[in-house]
């Protein structure tokens, strides 16, 4: 017992913040494609219809979505590092291939890769701070993950643009993405496994007994419907992302038909990312001392409020700002509804459980750019996005009237 890991942030400080800064190059993954493959889609390979210019994210959601859900089977029976190291190999097929692609097909694939090296990677990531954390914690320790990983999206699609508006859309802003690969490579080689910690965790859990035969059957039925604080977090999270689907695909393409320029388009695109994991630093901390609820249901609605606010306005001022009240909401739950999955689910199925999660909020990728796009090629985008804001207004209102305060529940349990 006296070899024993010990449970808490400062007690792992170092692991912590390597997983931090191993997340920051997750992101960056996404980054690079964020202000460049919406406009490549239509300029450099013709694409007239939104939908077929969009299918680089439903390839990129789909794929993410299905391994976030057995990423989390799979760390349970296996070792989270290997995971992590599994998922930096496959994402080095990713910018090569965009690189040489000939066609529109190869970048779809290249960004199926994507989605599995991101379920694979940013999983690991939070499930290991999660790990480290004790249970008071995990709002933080989420918090600092996303963080990282929504710096490093705003960071390169930022850099990817200002690429792109001085040499070109391709290649250029893509070399960065082999770079990014060798680091995080580097640095899961450095970052020790968090097996032990999780069976600390276990051991010190009195709600294990009550749920040691879940199978995962089981589990995907509590997370997506029967459980009603899992179900209402998923569908939460599922809005979410169907909006980033949405805005990652559209609002290129939007802020084009107003006349902005790649450059002005990229400060957009970045600053609503940067807002996300800025807050992030503080919404994770406050929902462990303020509880979930509260965050997710004014969070869920000031998404809305600020696409809604997007349309109404006409000056690139007001648009990011718009921009910013976005990614603050966004921030507002998206640390929160995993640290709610944390508060509800065993330690020993808390991995299954956030595959699930992570399973329908990532497919919210897919759904938001198949919804966006095909109202985008019926109406317009002004319509498309418009329309798509109505879902996390929904999920908020759902959220006010079924979700339970979650870490008040698990704090009596610890």
């Amino acid at each position: 017992m006296m070899n024993q890991p010990k449970i808490g942030i400062k007690e792992n400080i170092f692991q912590f913040l390597l997983l931090v800064v191993t997340n920051l190059f997750v992101g960056s993954m996404v980054g690079i494609e964020r202000t460049v493959l919406p406009i490549l889609g239509e300029k450099q390979f013709g694409l007239a219809s939104t939908s077929a210019a969009l299918s680089f994210i439903v390839s990129f959601g789909f794929s993410k979505a299905v391994v976030n859900y057995f990423a989390g089977q799979i760390a349970d029976k296996f070792s989270r590092k290997r995971v992590l190291l599994v998922g930096w190999i496959i994402g080095l097929f990713v910018p090569i291939l965009i690189i040489f692609a000939h066609a529109w097909w190869v970048i779809v694939f290249a960004n199926i890769l994507l989605g599995i090296n991101q379920g694979l990677t940013w999983s690991m990531t939070v499930n290991m701070k999660i790990d480290l954390s004790k249970p008071n914690q995990r709002g933080t320790a989420v918090g600092l993950n996303e963080f990282a990983g929504y710096s490093g999206v705003a960071l390169l699609a930022a850099v990817s643009g200002y690429v792109a508006s001085s040499y070109s859309l391709r290649p250029e802003p893509f070399y960065t993405g082999i770079g990014i690969v060798i680091v995080g490579i580097i640095l899961t080689l450095i970052v020790k496994d968090t097996g032990q910690h999780l069976k600390v965790q276990i051991q010190n859990n009195s709600t294990i007994k009550a749920h040691e035969e879940l199978s995962s059957k089981e589990v995907f039925n509590l997370t997506t419907w029967k459980d009603k604080n899992l179900s209402t977090i998923s569908f939460s999270g599922l809005s979410t992302n169907l909006k980033d689907g949405m805005a990652w695909g559209l609002f290129p393409i939007y802020f084009t038909t107003v006349g902005l320029s790649v450059s002005e388009i990229g400060t957009i695109v970045a600053l609503y990312p940067a807002a996300w994991g800025f807050f992030q630093l503080f919404t994770g901390v406050l929902s462990d001392k303020m509880g979930r609820k509260k965050l997710i249901t004014y969070g869920m609605w000031t998404q809305a409020i600020a696409l809604w606010f997007i349309l109404i306005v006409n000056s690139f001022f007001l648009w990011v700002i718009g921009a910013i009240l976005l990614g603050l909401g966004t921030a507002m739950v998206y640390p929160t509804l995993q640290a709610a999955i944390g508060d509800v689910a065993a330690p020993n199925w808390r991995a299954s459980s956030m595959g699930v999660y992570r399973f329908w909020r990532d497919s919210g990728y897919a759904f938001g750019a198949i919804f966006a796009g095909i109202i985008a090629d019926l109406m317009d985008v002004t319509w498309a996005i418009g329309l798509v804001a109505l879902l996390p207004f929904i999920a908020g209102i759902l959220s006010s009237i079924r979700l339970n305060e979650t870490l008040k529940v698990k704090s009596q349990n610890n």
